[in-house]
């Protein structure tokens, strides 16, 4: 026999899972004002059906998209499904990742500096600059900020080091030491600052 508290449980669960790309605090943060509406409104409004309570709400798939068009992860001339899927999709590298491979790039290159040390470096940086910019878990200022930090400079200071007349040696190392602190804090930063 169902109870009456089970349409507000499926149309809770329906706004939950199409808000599915939506940060998990503030997905959790809608549900939690959807059911303190809805309980407020059966408390002012108790001769009103919950189906006309809920109605009034609007489909769960509009309130996920238009949640989701406010965080700036969907377009709000989108269809919710669409804007749904697109960040679900890019969302699902874990953030340490891209951090990884942009301070690791360097150790390969010092550890093996033949082949395919370079290589692996160089693969390193450019797939986690890839996942950076593609990630949900930071703003278009923070993923710039950190590709500049951690792929570009990195790499152009390598590149003129290579290119110059320096002998190796101390200098070199010490370019190096520099470069890999330059690396861990700027992932350091990027971690403090990601969202959830």
């Amino acid at each position: 026999m169902k109870t009456s508290a089970d349409p507000v449980r499926d149309y809770l669960s329906a706004v939950e899972r199409e808000g599915s790309a939506l940060p998990a605090n503030r997905r959790q943060e809608l549900l939690a004002d959807l059911a303190e509406h809805i309980e407020v409104t059966r408390a002012e409004r108790p001769d009103v059906a919950i189906g006309e309570i809920l109605a009034e709400l609007g489909d769960p798939r509009t309130i996920a998209a238009t949640a989701l068009a406010e965080e700036g992860n969907g377009d709000a001339g989108a269809s919710a499904r669409s804007s749904a899927d697109a960040p679900a999709r890019r969302g699902k590298v874990h953030p340490l990742v891209p951090l990884l491979m942009l301070t690791l790039s360097l150790p390969f290159v010092m550890i093996f500096p033949d082949l395919p040390g370079p290589l692996f470096g160089v693969l390193f940086r450019v797939t986690g600059a890839v996942l950076l910019c593609t990630s949900v878990h930071w703003t278009a200022v923070q993923k710039t900020t950190g590709v500049l930090l951690t792929a570009i400079l990195p790499s152009a200071v390598i590149t003129t080091w290579n290119l110059s007349d320096a002998p190796g040696g101390t200098p070199a190392l010490l370019a190096n030491l520099v470069t890999l602190a330059l690396l861990a804090g700027t992932a350091a930063w990027l971690w403090r600052v990601r969202r959830a």
